[in-house]
């Protein structure tokens, strides 16, 4: 049997193999990339910025004391490589019922309520200037930053130029970041004052720096664009930014309807555009009984089925993909349209609900959306979002085997779509 001193040293040096096969610790893997980040600083953004007409001193102040945020998604650090998404969920498509659930529906229509007195004036004047409704502009600010009320907790500089060095997404990230400088230059808001959600999206409507430059108003006539603590401010924005994406006034956003067995889920998509009478003219009805509009029978009109044949159905206006323009999910867009709606008309739930749907994973659905695209249909990419073309090319996959269109994946599909 081996000595205590052997034994110790034969631990020593299995310790000291194993920390050379492991490489650097850690903590020095993370000073190497700090190092890196500085220099990425000075030779990349610090070139670009200048020629933006930022000074030195606001370039100075904005990476005063900042540091990599290690705990941000999708970083890819300085000699590693892109890891593979996990299976993951998501809530735009995963689960409609949860999005809308009834602690969000409720708490951003009562407050909604609220904030449609105290702003009235201000909400009256941006509806003025720019066409859009009160209601879809409180929708809005309720859906991103609870009115405000949501703490913005990150320091934007910190994320973007985290994200802008090493994010799967760097170059995008890098040009908003020169955006951030810029904003900061013009003396919008301080660099220590310019929050950020986690992904860099600033203030209570929650821009992104390069739209905070083309889009944000001063709605309280002060000269500055303070979307972080102005409520004036951030109602104007709200409404310049969906003015400037060609909301159309005098037109809803869209109507719940039903859609009768003869009217296929495949027509769905804003591709396939037919005036409003030419829907009605088919059979599909808004679900309060009423006749559309007149003004709407004549525009054009686009069938929405985000549950497919599992939840409600919608006759959606051009307005509804502006609200796409500011967030590219269905949900997103019909939670803002809808909770407009409550605020102003006091309306109740969908009449339809959500049926079981959003059971599947992500990489459950792009092998769905590849094996469709083997056989030539046009899903708009397997990455696992059900949007509206994996839809209907479901939809069409089931009508041309004999199925009952539901045009929404589910679990049965996997197996038959493989054959």
């Amino acid at each position: 049997m081996p000595s205590k001193g052997l034994r110790r040293a034969a631990r020593a040096l299995l310790v000291m193999l194993a920390l050379t096969l492991a490489g650097p610790a850690p903590a020095q893997n993370k000073a190497k990339v700090e190092a890196q980040f500085r220099t990425w600083l000075e030779q990349t953004v610090w070139p670009r910025a200048r020629a933006k007409g930022v000074s030195r001193n606001t370039f100075e102040a904005a990476f005063s004391g900042v540091t990599l945020n290690w705990e941000l998604p999708d970083l890819v650090p300085p000699g590693t490589k892109q890891k593979t998404p996990k299976i993951q969920r998501q809530a735009e498509f995963g689960a409609p019922s949860k999005y809308f659930n009834r602690g969000s529906i409720d708490g951003a229509t009562r407050t909604g309520r609220s904030m449609a007195k105290r702003h009235a004036i201000t909400l009256a004047s941006v509806e003025r200037q720019t066409g859009v409704p009160s209601r879809i502009i409180l929708g809005i600010w309720g859906r991103e930053s609870g009115y405000g009320q949501v703490p913005i907790r990150h320091d934007a500089f910190q994320v973007l130029g985290t994200k802008g060095f090493m994010s799967t997404r760097a170059d995008y990230f890098t040009d908003e970041l020169v955006a951030a400088l810029q904003i900061a230059q013009a003396g919008h808001v301080s660099p220590r004052g310019m929050r950020s959600s986690w992904a860099g999206a600033l203030g209570q409507p929650q821009f992104m720096p390069t739209n905070f430059l083309a889009f944000a108003a001063d709605g309280n006539g002060d000269g500055r664009e303070d979307i972080w603590t102005s409520d004036a401010d951030t109602i104007a924005s709200i409404g310049n930014y969906l003015r400037r994406h060609g909301w159309k006034s005098g037109r809803d956003w869209g109507f719940e309807v039903t859609v009768p067995p003869s009217v296929s889920c495949t027509l769905e998509g804003p591709d396939q555009g037919r005036a409003i009478s030419k829907w009605a003219a088919m059979g599909i009805q808004r679900v309060n009984g009423r006749a559309f509009p007149d003004n709407e029978l004549r525009g054009e009109g686009f069938l929405l089925m985000p549950a497919g044949r599992h939840g409600p159905a919608f006759i959606v206006t051009p307005n509804f993909y502006v609200l796409k323009d500011y967030n590219m999910s269905d949900l997103y867009a019909l939670f803002v349209g809808h909770v407009g709606d409550r605020i102003q008309y006091g309306v109740g739930d969908f009449s339809a609900p959500w049926g079981n749907v959003g059971t599947l994973y992500r990489s459950d659905v792009a092998t769905m959306q590849q094996a469709l695209e083997r056989m030539g249909h046009d899903v708009g990419g397997a990455d696992g979002l059900p949007g509206f073309k994996t839809r209907r090319s479901i939809g069409r996959w089931q009508e041309s085997t004999g199925r009952a269109a539901t045009c929404f994946p589910e679990a049965s599909m996997k197996s038959a779509l493989r054959r």
